[in-house]
């Protein structure tokens, strides 16, 4: 089994506190709440950093190449993927 560790105790304002508990849902407890958002934010600063290498992997491998992909066709590809998603909702 994997061993725990803790986080730093926080210190925030008892107004922070009231807004974090007004959004608590049915059962969650203050702790699992700051569980759920630092687990949430290391994904997402994960995903940024990796969309950002593959931008300039990407940047590179264009000017090594000198192959790069217009502006329009990028967005008419965009919005046909747009149109199809809107599609499956409605």
């Amino acid at each position: 089994s994997m061993k725990t560790t803790t986080i730093p105790p926080l210190r925030v304002s008892p107004e922070l506190r009231k807004q974090a508990e007004a959004v608590l849902q049915q059962g969650e407890t203050l702790s699992g709440f700051v569980i759920d958002a630092v687990t949430r934010s290391i994904e997402y600063r994960n995903a940024r950093q990796a969309f950002i290498a593959r931008g300039l992997a990407s940047a590179l491998r264009a000017k090594k190449t000198g192959k790069y992909v217009p502006a329009d066709r990028v967005i008419g590809k965009l919005a046909r993927k747009l149109a199809k998603a809107k599609q499956r909702v409605t």
